[in-house]
């Protein structure tokens, strides 16, 4: 059976759509990606050639140990001799170490692959695991044979490894094996094809590039800024590996020629622009003749509820991305924007890479945050229980946007943190914001108080729940975010905030990315004055912060951000207008977005690609080294014979063009993607289909709540009171004489419940969308 996700090259390009520009590098595109690869070296991202060799070793090593565990495994289940010496198994990778951009330090994801006799349960989760355990070598053995796709994680002589299984339903695995076939997939379980699916869109990525070294490179700038920006978790809610693959694969195809500095600022300009949740494919959707779900919103209920479909390329196609809700997606949706204006201004020779990878301030980004605290008795249930809490905090972020009616934003922190003066702690944070842009009510409050409650209840379902096992989620205020989440524990001065040209404060450290991303200068104007009167109140032991229900400069930037809402709705509907090239006044060749004048009327400079420029599979295998040409003769040297224009300009698509060639790719949905059938969302098919219970119910009718889990406050804006603990943790007090407030409050957990009123009053401005630095 032929692998249904390859796509045919005599059409001439890879992708669902034409390029966007089939132009090759400038001579400053060369340079620019000349800085940038020093500055990823710079950055520690690249391992050592002692390393790596360790890494292979490793590999082969694991590799004998399954050849060795199968042929026990066969020779206890009483075959003959001769079947026990030709049995097999085979070790393969995937991840960010089979695509080749993994760093110092990083895990190894790892499939074994074994025959129909080998099973999961008995042989790999219990036979291969006591194996291991036995070996020197090998430290920190973890199973996890319940998880959505189960794993066996572990270090081998210092390295991390996470082990799949994957259960074939052959006799005999071949050394040749070739699992990007679909027929591999016959009669195989729903966790081995679930296993399978790394190796098989890992590979199948690597076939849909043009150029794999270039899109190597420009991954791993990516993956470095996603989590120097706090964007790169998928657990959290953003984006892990893979969807940072797919995303940066898909701007290889649509500019096949371009090196990695090209790719990088296209990257943001594409994605700046994508309409989601119109998906991101690479390839087109293939059926399949298995019968397997696929992605399809036509059929499947919950694939319309997802906010950012990112698309695997291999045979059964799933969204990757599931995992995002409303609020991350906003969150980085603004750091492409970021991202994109910072590339304009390199261009510009305003801003540089520095700028581009200064990491997320997330401590100074929100006035108000949400701490969960979990601690155990000791490594082993800590490790388990921070697992579990870890896989629930999704759904805290999908309760709030629900139970307030998405007026409350979070932004979950993707890393966790440990006070190192208390024993088996770990703890995670999330911002707290209103949401941007809509007009502020007199008073007006929030009660999670109920959220929480649910939450926490769904955290106490944990069936491996042990005594010890608690957590805490407290509210706190930026003032109180405690030390130990800043380097070295020392927390950092807080850049003068300084007038803008709209009366808004703005901080140092804003001012230096608009001077960056080329913003106008005025906005340090009348900073003396500023910092006198900001001084002059804190001395009255006034807040200088502007309070949303009375302070008309804050009404002023509501209004502001309504403006620039209502100028991208009208920009929006003028570039659906003006597709069209003649309505532009674009010439009549302008079509699909790339614009295509006759040969006679201009002289190119790009290259001329034909299906040799494609990645070959001997390709595949070799890590080539990149060899920066630094003259305009070596640029011609790599994009072959170069011509100028009469002009003696480039033919590169004009900004105009590329812009309405993007618009055209990303803002038209695919025929089969359905609208989103009202008064359902996704946290309710997350709960509908038991998503938010453990993996069995409680143990013995336990609950984590009812013994070990204190209330949580989060009462934004409001003065502290006799409740204040440590330093401005605030605890909830439950009352029965006291009703619950009206708005944004969950049920409580019983019906006769009474809740003391939370009020919950975004009183202090915290940054908007535009103001993220």
């Amino acid at each position: 059976m032929e692998s249904s996700g390859l796509v045919k090259r005599s059409n001439g390009h890879l992708g669902v759509t034409e390029p966007i520009s089939w132009s090759g590098p400038t001579e400053y595109d060369v340079i620019k990606t000349q800085e940038l690869e020093k500055y990823l070296v710079d950055s520690g991202l690249y391992e050592s050639q002692e390393e790596a060799v360790s890494r292979e070793e490793i590999l082969g090593r694991l590799d004998q140990i399954v050849k060795i565990w199968v042929k026990k495994v066969s020779r206890a289940k009483g075959f003959n001799e001769q079947f026990v010496q030709e049995a097999n198994a085979k070790i393969f990778t995937f991840g960010s170490y089979r695509l080749g951009v993994h760093g110092p330090g990083a895990d190894i994801d790892t499939l074994c692959v074994g025959p129909r006799h080998a099973t999961r349960e008995e042989d790999f989760f219990t036979e291969l695991h006591n194996m291991l355990s036995e070996m020197p070598e090998v430290t920190e053995l973890h199973p996890v044979p319940d998880a959505h796709v189960p794993v066996m994680r572990f270090k081998f002589s210092g390295v991390s490894i996470d082990l799949l299984y994957a259960k074939l339903s052959l006799w005999v695995i071949p050394e040749d094996l070739d699992i990007s076939q679909d027929s591999i997939l016959q009669n195989a379980d729903e966790q081995t094809v679930r296993s399978l699916n790394g190796c098989r869109v890992t590979d199948q990525i690597l076939r849909l590039v043009p150029n794999i070294q270039n899109f190597r490179t420009t991954l791993r700038c990516m993956r470095f800024w996603a989590k120097r920006r706090g964007v790169y978790s998928n657990v959290a809610g953003f984006l892990g590996g893979i969807n940072w693959a797919l995303l940066v694969a898909r701007i290889c195809q649509l500019y096949p020629n371009a090196l990695p500095s090209m790719l990088v600022s296209r990257f943001f300009r594409v994605y700046t622009q994508w309409r989601w949740p119109n998906p991101v494919m690479l390839c087109e959707i293939q059926e399949g003749s298995l019968g397997l779900p696929i992605w399809d919103p036509r059929r499947n209920f919950r694939d319309r509820l997802h906010q950012m479909p990112i698309i695997t390329p291999a045979y059964p196609c799933m969204n990757s991305s599931y995992n995002v809700s409303s609020s991350t997606l906003r969150v980085m949706t603004e750091e492409f924007q970021r991202g994109n204006r910072i590339c304009e201004a390199m261009e510009a020779s305003k801003a540089d890479w520095d700028t581009l990878f200064e990491p997320y301030p997330f401590f100074e980004a929100y006035k108000h945050y949400l701490e969960i605290d979990i601690t155990a008795d000791n490594e082993s249930d800590l490790r388990k229980w921070k697992g579990w809490v870890e896989s629930r905090l999704r759904t805290l972020t999908l309760k709030i946007e629900k139970h307030t009616f998405g007026m409350l934003h979070c932004h979950p922190c993707p890393r966790d943190f440990s006070d190192k003066s208390r024993p088996f702690h770990c703890c995670y944070f999330m911002g707290l914001q209103r949401k941007q842009g809509v007009p502020v009510q007199e008073s007006e409050q929030f009660d999670i108080r109920g959220t929480v409650d649910d939450f926490k209840h769904s955290v106490s379902m944990y069936t491996l729940w042990k005594r010890g096992m608690e957590i805490q989620v407290s509210h706190i205020k930026r003032r109180n975010v405690p030390l130990f989440v800043f380097p070295g524990g020392v927390r950092p001065s807080r850049p003068p905030k300084v007038a803008g040209v709209d009366g808004h404060a703005i901080s140092g450290r804003k001012v230096s990315n608009m001077v960056h991303t080329g913003k106008p200068a005025g906005i340090v104007s009348h900073m003396a004055d500023a910092s006198t009167d900001k001084k002059q109140m804190e001395e009255k032991g006034a807040s200088c912060d502007p309070i949303i229900e009375s302070s008309s400069e804050s009404r002023k930037g509501k209004q502001l951000d309504n403006r620039t809402d209502g100028n991208a709705a009208n920009m929006n509907n003028l570039v659906d207008h003006i597709l069209k090239p003649s309505e532009m006044g674009l010439p009549s060749s302008f079509a699909n977005g790339v614009l295509d004048v006759p040969d006679e009327s201009r002289k190119r400079k790009c290259m001329d690609v034909t299906t040799d420029s494609f990645a070959t599979d001997s390709e595949f295998q070799a890590d080539h080294s990149f060899k920066q040409p630094k003259t305009s003769a070596a640029i011609a040297a790599l994009v072959g014979p170069v011509t100028e224009i009469d002009n003696g300009e480039s033919i590169f698509c004009s900004k105009e063009a590329e812009t309405l060639a993007i618009s055209k790719i990303t803002s038209v949905p695919p025929s089969n993607l359905a609208a989103l059938p009202e008064g359902l969302d996704e946290l309710e098919y997350f709960e509908s289909q038991g998503h938010d219970k453990g993996f069995g119910g409680p143990v013995g009718g336990h609950s984590v709540e009812s013994s070990t889990v204190k209330d949580a406050v989060t009462q934004l804006g409001s003065s502290y009171g006799s409740n204040t603990k440590n330093g401005g943790i605030e605890e909830l007090e439950k009352s029965s004489e006291l009703s619950a407030p009206h708005l944004g409050g969950a049920p409580a957990s019983t019906a006769n419940t009474q809740r003391k009123p939370l009020r919950l009053r975004l009183s202090t401005v915290v940054k908007s969308a535009g103001e993220r630095s």
